[in-house]
């Protein structure tokens, strides 16, 4: 056991809802019982990063003053009591904090549960993996653990240039399925690249049935956008189909489905953190899409421009302005 007697580490605080970003030294963690101690060399900045700053974000449930930050990536500083899966100097990547009042990762360090996290995909840097995980364990959980999505389907996802979006567009196309995808004009090269056609996303859904399925509608609907545009998805599905939805809220009509005995299911992602339950789904999420990673089919989109960890406000702020893929924090 290591002597961590006045070792200190560097976080990023938020003491109350719209406040300042605040650097503190604080004391390091140290793991517990089915914990990891990692030292974080980057962390992902998330729309929902921003929600939790803003207080907006009741469903996360994160108390301030607190360490804020969902994704990471780092390596292993020392394994806790009864971890054997991980060991010091690996590295790793998972969507560990930063909601339900466990720590963030806007810090050097965070003493995590071994569950949340998988081995960092060997061809990827530390940046690329902290890109992924909260976008690929909601894109996952919707297509293959909801949808079972498989070779040979049609899949529509709503908004394939996105965080969730372009990492739905990646899995679907890795397993073989025959993938659509609704986004801009302008974003088309974009999407043939991930392996998906472009769905224009002002044209009618009757066109769209019509255009690229023969008027059968898609067998699987992945909504990353909520609102009217999940009406749309039930209007969308195919007979016997299915729509998942990673914003599923508001009020929706659902005769749309049943005429089509068609089927919903949601993605509430933050569930394992915020309840404790699930958490090793989350970590063999995490190790399949490395594989996916290492065999070059599964790529985040990052915004190239780097923050320090004293320049996270500046992060925030470029995240409200619109960036060109996930925004990174580098902690060291």
């Amino acid at each position: 056991m290591m002597n961590r007697a006045g070792q200190k580490m560097k976080a990023i605080v938020l003491d109350f809802p719209n406040g300042p970003f605040r650097l503190a030294e604080i004391d390091r963690p140290a793991p517990g019982p089915g914990q990891v101690l990692v030292r974080i060399n980057a962390s992902g900045v998330n729309p929902l990063d921003a929600k939790i700053r803003a207080g907006a974000a009741g469903h996360a449930r994160h108390a301030l003053p607190a360490i804020v930050g969902i994704d990471m990536a780092g390596v292993v500083e020392e394994a806790g009591p009864g971890v054997d899966r991980f060991k010091q100097g690996d590295a790793v990547y998972g969507m560990t904090g930063g909601v339900g009042g466990v720590q963030g990762s806007l810090a050097e360090f965070a003493a995590v549960a071994a569950d949340l996290l998988a081995l960092k995909p060997k061809n990827l840097s530390m940046r690329e993996a902290a890109a992924m995980p909260l976008a690929v364990i909601t894109a996952w959980e919707g297509l293959v653990d909801r949808a079972r999505g498989k070779a040979g389907q049609t899949v529509l996802v709503q908004g394939g240039s996105g965080g969730v979006g372009h990492m739905a567009v990646q899995i679907a196309h890795a397993l073989g399925a025959k993938v659509f995808a609704t986004d801009r004009p302008a974003n088309a090269g974009y999407i043939h690249s991930l392996g998906a056609s472009l769905v224009p996303r002002d044209l009618p859904v009757a066109e769209q049935k019509l255009q690229f399925t023969e008027g059968r509608g898609f067998e699987i609907v992945y909504d990353t956008v909520g609102g009217g545009v999940l009406d749309a998805s039930f209007e969308a599905v195919a007979k016997f189909g299915h729509v998942v939805s990673c914003l599923g809220w508001g009020t929706h009509a659902l005769a749309p489905l049943s005429f089509k005995a068609a089927t919903y299911s949601g993605v509430f992602t933050l569930m394992p953190l915020l309840s404790g339950e699930g958490r090793a789904r989350h970590g063999e999420i995490l190790a399949e899409a490395a594989i996916l990673a290492e065999a070059g089919k599964l790529q985040p989109r990052v915004d190239p421009r780097f923050f320090s960890l004293v320049e996270v406000e500046a992060a925030h702020a470029a995240l409200a302005l619109g960036a060109n893929g996930k925004l990174v924090v580098d902690i060291i």
